[in-house]
């Protein structure tokens, strides 16, 4: 084992070291920065897509964008032109997207508001108007006035579900399609100085998704985003008004009715209810927000899609709550595999929102009331989060205080500190947690986050430490994480995907696209890799596991489609009795070999598949396993996805037990237009013999203001008193919201 590991970490030193030669490819920030300027104008645009009034004749156009793929810095086959306006209350956007081709080459498969940016024809304007070159807002629409924005910060952290108030239509013609964009000035952040002329940071890409070709106003390295806005030019000429009273209130009125069959004495068989609350948000300055929420609701929210997990990890599930998403970035810490894949498999963080207002099954617990209050600006952030949670017969109220404090230095340095409590009755479990981000230059960086739990009641304590590195460029992708999880870490308010390891993951990739790549017209790069993973018991020293995904086959084609293939030698030991899927499987050691492949094809199109499967030893048996999913749109009305889950365990465990357990899921979005949606989920997993419905009709009436009708129908079958009863509870939802800002 030691020999392996070590023969890995030769190659990735060697590797490494070939790596600080000059990349040719990967250039530095221009000195002299492009710009659009801004034109002020006395009357209100009508937004509608159309840039028919004479005050757009006003603006001078911008349109020397630069390629970022696949041909960085060469000129775009498909121009683009952007012109600006403003006046006292919106800052507008003109962007004319040009296509011979017009209508039939453009790629929507879906009107899901933040839409996935690879599926679509796009544009995306990020805004640094404070101008430090660190953060930036995301306006974003696809060729449908679909809206996806977010907030970014050092082109690191996101809060991918941050909704700002715009509006945006877009038309579509014979020579290609136009988005017309108005920002209230309140929905910005900006310094308010004395000089009135205001320049800032501003980037704008396109992707013409039919051919994947990506442009940007000012270029940037293709292993960037257009979100590191030190590449960013300047809108230059603006004027905006001093900041005022910037107040949002969003009350809601819900009503819902509850049935239940076969639960006994735990829950009455019907159950009727009214629930008022809401939130109110006030922009205090430019630099401060505070948000306060009562009888907080999130019958809204995405349910969970289920998973039946193989691994010794726990499972992750993302938040998908509004108020919890909003200024996420600042107090999410940590390491998150399904975003940087940094960590491996390993999953670190802190202070992990789920904990608040949901039990360990994902069902809701009524909040009472809460508050953040959160301050940025270039070189101080901090934030304070307070929540009240209700408490129950089964269940005491749960108070939860989370305090947040970062500064930047540098260029993009980061150190910080954050304090997490959960308080109870019986006592508080604590968490202290230091954490740094260095950037060495664009392309390396170097970050950690080291935490201390401490359980008051119990008198139990832990710590839980990542430490990363990361090198990138247009042709290597470098990192490597060491993790320390003591046996004693109980981040009740965190997540971990597993305690009581040490941790050593490192990850190479090469990206070529040399004279030597076949099939140039198709292939756009070959990245071969490889993933390791070695863990150590925490506790006692001893080997626990270790995995080696090898990928000799990495394509990457220029429709967005991808091939892999890996092989992955993997031993482990147990110290426990482990049970993948309801199979024992014995304490002792284990050594076995598997087989994955990956396929996705182009998924902007209308019919698109994607394939993980996984064949070869496991532990003292055999396993196949694999994941298919099948999405068709055939407008972008209509998006049915089919996704079926198969894992067969052939010979496993103390048993040597064979079982086949499936999961079926179902996906369907039909869309009016982008406000009228009526979404639905169906899963249905044979593991615990589940059947899920969720459906939801939204209406957005008025600019993140809705009305939502939805149903939840869940179906299990238990075991009570040796006889099999099927439970049912089914959920009927009305609600209303209406967001006012003053």
């Amino acid at each position: 084992m030691k020999t392996i590991f070590a023969t890995v970490t030769l190659l990735a030193l060697f590797a490494a070291s070939s790596v600080f030669a000059q990349d040719a490819a990967f250039f530095k920030p221009d000195s002299v920065r492009r710009k659009i300027r801004a034109v002020k104008i006395l009357r209100a645009i009508n937004v509608d897509g159309i840039l028919d009034e004479p005050e757009w004749n006003l603006a001078a156009p911008a349109s020397s964008f630069v390629q970022v793929e696949p041909y960085q810095g060469k000129a775009p086959n498909y121009a683009t032109i952007i012109k600006v306006l403003y006046n006292s209350k919106y800052l507008y956007f003109g962007i004319i997207c040009k296509d011979p081709l017009g209508k039939k080459a453009i790629r929507a498969i879906d009107f899901m508001r933040d839409f996935d940016e690879t599926r679509h024809d796009l544009v995306s304007i990020a805004i640094d108007a404070f101008n430090d070159k660190r953060n930036a807002m995301v306006f974003a629409t696809n060729a449908y006035d679909v809206q996806r924005d977010f907030l970014s910060f050092d082109d690191l952290y996101y809060d991918t579900y941050w909704d700002g108030l715009w509006t945006v239509r877009t038309n579509r013609t014979d020579s290609g399609w136009t988005a017309e964009i108005a920002i209230p000035w309140k929905t910005l952040r900006y310094p308010k100085t004395a000089d009135s002329i205001q320049n800032w940071g501003i980037n704008i890409y396109r992707n013409r998704r039919l051919t994947n070709e990506i442009s940007a106003f000012s270029p940037y390295p293709r292993v960037l985003a257009v979100t590191h806005m030190s590449y960013a030019g300047v809108l230059t000429n603006l004027q905006p008004p001093p900041p005022t009273t910037n107040i949002q209130v969003t009350p809601y009125f819900l009503t819902s009715y509850d049935h239940y069959t076969n639960f006994g004495s735990t829950e009455p068989p019907h159950d009727a209810s009214v629930k008022i609350g809401g939130d109110l948000k006030w922009a205090v300055n430019s630099n401060s927000v505070l948000d306060l929420t009562a009888h907080t609701d999130f019958a809204e929210a995405n349910a969970d899609i289920q998973v039946n997990n193989i691994t010794r990890f726990s499972v992750f599930f993302p938040e998908t709550r509004q108020f919890f998403l909003e200024n996420a970035s600042l107090f999410g810490v940590g390491v998150n595999p399904n975003v940087d894949n940094s960590g491996g498999s390993l999953v670190f963080q802190p202070f992990f929102s789920r904990n608040i207002g949901l039990d360990t099954a994902g069902n809701p617990i009524p909040i009472v009331a809460g508050g953040r209050y959160v301050y940025r600006s270039s070189t101080l952030n901090y934030g304070v989060l307070a929540i009240r949670q209700q408490g129950g017969s089964d269940l005491a109220g749960t108070n939860f205080l989370v305090g947040r404090l970062s500064e930047n230095f540098g260029s993009q340095d980061r150190v910080g500190g954050l304090v997490t409590v959960k308080n109870q009755p019986g006592g508080s479990n604590i968490e202290t947690t230091v954490d740094g981000f260095f950037r060495f230059g664009a392309s390396s960086s170097f970050n950690t986050v080291l935490t201390q739990s401490y359980t008051t009641n119990a008198g139990n304590q832990g710590f839980g430490g990542i430490v990363n590195y990361s090198y990138s460029t247009n042709q290597w992708s470098i990192r490597w994480t060491e993790s320390l999880i003591t046996k004693g870490f109980d981040p009740q308010t965190g997540f971990v995907s597993r305690t009581d390891i040490i941790g050593s993951t490192p990850w190479i990739m090469y990206f070529y696209r040399g004279k030597f790549l076949p099939f140039k017209k198709v292939l756009l790069t070959y990245l071969p890799g490889m993933l390791p993973e070695l863990y150590y018991t925490a506790s006692t020293g001893k080997f626990s596991e270790f995995d080696l995904p090898i990928f000799p086959i990495s394509l990457a084609f220029k429709s967005g489609a991808y091939f892999g293939y890996s092989v992955t030698p993997i031993r482990q030991y147990l110290t426990s009795v482990f049970q993948p899927l309801g199979v024992n499987i014995a304490p002792g050691n284990y050594s076995y070999f598997q087989h994955n492949i990956y396929l996705q094809s182009d998924p902007s199109k209308p019919v698109n598949v994607s394939v993980t499967y996984t064949t070869g030893s496991y532990y003292n048996g055999w396993l196949n396993s694999g994941i298919w999913q099948v999405q068709f749109a055939p407008i972008p009305h209509i998006s049915l996805t089919g996704e079926y889950t198969r894992n067969y365990l052939y010979g496993v465990g103390e048993q040597k037990t064979t079982t086949l357990v499936n999961l079926y899921v179902l996906q369907a979005r039909f869309a009016l237009n982008p406000r009228v949606q009526l979404t639905g989920l169906y899963q249905k997993n044979s593991l615990n013999n589940s059947n899920n419905y969720n459906l939801r009709l939204s209406w957005e009436f008025s600019p993140l203001s809705y009305v939502y009708l939805i149903y939840n129908r869940g179906v299990n079958s238990v075991i009570n008193n040796m006889v099999i009863q099927t439970q049912t509870q089914d959920h009927l939802i009305a609600k209303i919201s209406y967001l006012q800002q003053f």
